[in-house]
């Protein structure tokens, strides 16, 4: 009997908390990575087109990434209309991964920064409009990517 639960004892030092891995690894993605950031940033919900016309990405990327959040208890979301908006989950046992997010270097760098100002500007401009998708313009500078497919 005495073997078994040292046995037992042995087996549980080496299982790692589920909620925690699934943490970890859904903040080992950039993309991921960043969206918190501007979330821990701004402090405000954001939608995906928000966050499309923020990080210039495409929605149904975005969408995935927002998926694996969810699923990982980092945000939540609530529906407005036809409109879902994100947040990120105020929990105890998340504030060590917030903390760690905002003692990196790419926390107050110059891509979240830019992030941080294009958001901003989305939310000046919108106000207490719902998203319509129309500041893509007013957000982003005229590149030739931007040209070609407005052109098309």
């Amino acid at each position: 009997m005495r073997l078994n639960a040292s046995v037992d004892y042995r087996l549980s030092m080496h299982r790692a908390d589920p909620k925690i891995l699934e943490v970890f690894q859904a903040l080992s993605d950039n993309h991921r990575f960043r969206i918190v950031t501007l979330m821990l940033l701004s402090g405000a919900e954001v939608c995906l087109c928000d966050l499309s016309d923020t990080m210039d990405e495409p929605e149904y990327k975005l969408s995935r990434h927002l998926k694996v959040l969810k699923n990982a208890g980092l945000i939540t979301s609530f529906r407005s209309g036809k409109w879902i908006y994100h947040s990120l989950v105020k929990d105890k046992s998340l504030k060590g991964a917030y903390d760690s997010i905002k003692s990196s270097s790419e926390f107050r760098d110059s891509v979240s920064m830019l992030y941080l100002k294009r958001l901003k500007k989305r939310k000046a401009l919108l106000k207490d409009r719902s998203c319509n998708g129309a500041t893509k313009k007013a957000l982003t500078p005229k590149s030739s990517h931007t040209l070609k497919r407005n052109n098309s």
